[in-house]
């Protein structure tokens, strides 16, 4: 699909990797619109930015785990840009969520967001993409798809379906829309990482260093742009899964 011209919707889009995948679509020549749910002055500034470069941007507030919130956004993204014709589902929620849980509050949390909402987006912007013949929708999944995180199972699950969801999606939309997923691996230290702990993780890898936002942010566009790909995954990880345990 050519990006210029054309409408991307990106969840978790205000920053970090949302941020800079929503910014790579703006300078390909896309208008944005940037899902958020509480990085209210994050997600003005990446329109901000994104305006700047001459594209078009909106950010729009919603809980994607809520149905009606979903399409209310996706009803916005129309009335502004007609409809929307590259969706990225980035949010996700980082919550350890150990065994036992008792509470369960956040294992239905974490999922609501990484399954249902992404469902509920790919549904919602369908029907305009089916009738303009084309689309594009990439996932945003990562390495606990194939190799869970302990202490972190809903995550690991929610990304593992994830990666189930793009294959069946892609199947379901075919021939009109692409469904593919990237699957991020050490490109961003969390806040609270210490030296030690970033050197670790870059030992991991078979590139022996973190990657970047950026990384992630190329590979989501070439997904987009590669209309002969359809329900695979692209691991941008360094060759983590294959590096030193």
């Amino acid at each position: 699909m050519k990006i210029e011209g054309k409408t991307a919707l990106v969840t978790g889009g205000a920053h970090r990797v949302g941020k800079a995948i929503a910014m790579t679509l703006a300078r390909a020549g896309a208008n944005l619109v940037i899902n958020y749910h509480s990085s209210d002055e994050a997600a003005q500034q990446t329109v901000r930015e994104a305006q700047a470069l001459g594209v078009g941007a909106l950010a729009v507030q919603a809980d994607i785990a809520d149905l009606q919130q979903v399409r209310s956004m996706v009803a916005a993204a129309g009335d502004r840009f007609g409809g929307v014709d590259i969706l990225v589902n980035s949010a996700s929620i980082w919550q350890k969520t150990p065994l036992p849980m008792g509470d369960f509050s956040d294992w239905h949390r974490v999922l609501r967001v990484l399954l249902d909402g992404s469902m509920y987006l790919a549904d919602a912007v369908a029907p305009t993409m089916q009738q303009q013949g084309e689309g594009a929708i990439v996932n945003i999944v990562d390495l606990s798809a194939w190799k869970p995180f302990p202490h972190y199972i809903a995550h690991s699950v929610g990304k593992a379906g994830l990666l189930a969801l793009t294959r069946q999606l892609a199947i379901e939309l075919a021939p009109a829309i692409s469904v593919n997923a990237v699957a991020p691996g050490p490109v961003l230290p969390p806040p609270d990482y210490t030296e030690k702990q970033i050197a670790r993780v870059a030992r991991r890898t078979l590139k022996g260093r973190w990657g970047s936002a950026q990384d992630v942010a190329g590979a989501v566009r070439f997904l987009v742009e590669a209309d002969y790909i359809t329900g695979e995954v692209i691991a941008v990880d360094g060759g983590e899964r294959y590096g030193p345990a």
